[in-house]
């Protein structure tokens, strides 16, 4: 029987190359986009995936959406919450609206899909979680604040909600990419990203491809004793 799994920004960057490797390997795929519904059809087209339009961080629209997928699906599988965004600026110039923002779409949208999805994992005893956060919610990084903020707190999550539903059969997991070839770091010009291989041991980005395989393991049996664990993708930036 298929399996099922929900990918939060399931259709552009990371989440998109997670709803590929889902799907190639039999998942029925249900992903989660907010803004750009031309690529999520474009991705629904092409690999048979179930979109559906929400706003991580609204409640109501994500309990509406998780209770269709679950009616849908009948049970989940694997939950991968990839969804976020990010931001440049001096913490001093910090708007309140913009922390507000980034705070309630990283976190507490992680926060509000775990909370519906995990309802199901528990009465089904079973269940994979796997949350995205970044190199710069492990080590912080400067005119970030916000967003390393957000992303730090997804690992506190993490670890915590993975000792609270280790009995009931789910596992919930980390992975903290680097600098990764997506649309969210397109706004680096060509010297800024070589400047920044230059200080990656391996001296170069990595892809949304060996993120997303990095994640389909996590999730899946062969990592059946893994769980509450950070791990990075960072081609030895952060070690």
């Amino acid at each position: 029987m298929s399996k099922n799994v929900i990918v939060t920004g399931g259709t552009r960057g990371i989440g998109a190359a997670c709803t590929e490797i889902f799907v190639k390997n039999g998942y029925n795929v249900y992903a989660i986009y907010n803004k750009d519904e031309k690529s999520a059809i474009e991705l629904s087209n092409r690999l048979g995936c179930k979109i559906y339009k929400a706003d991580v961080s609204n409640r109501d629209e994500i309990r509406k959406v998780i209770s269709e997928i679950i009616k849908d699906a009948g049970r989940i599988d694997v939950l991968v919450n990839n969804a976020g965004i990010a931001g440049q600026k001096l913490f001093i110039d910090l708007e309140d609206a913009e922390w507000d923002n980034m705070i309630n779409t990283n976190l507490t949208g992680v926060y509000n899909v775990t909370k519906e999805v995990l309802k199901n994992m528990i009465s089904n005893h079973s269940g994979s979680v796997v949350n995205v956060s970044s190199i710069w919610g492990q080590c912080g990084a400067s005119c970030e604040v916000h967003y390393s903020a957000s992303k730090a707190g997804i690992i506190g999550l993490t670890k915590a909600l993975a000792k609270e539903v280790a009995l009931s059969g789910i596992r919930v997991n980390c992975v903290a990419p680097g600098m990764i070839e997506t649309q969210m770091n397109s706004a680096f010009s060509e010297e800024d990203v070589r400047e920044i291989c230059e200080e990656i041991p391996m001296e170069r980005m990595g892809t949304p491809k060996e993120c997303a395989e990095l994640i389909y393991f996590i999730a899946s049996e062969k990592a059946s004793y893994i769980t509450g664990q950070i791990i990075g993708i960072n081609g030895g930036w952060e070690v």
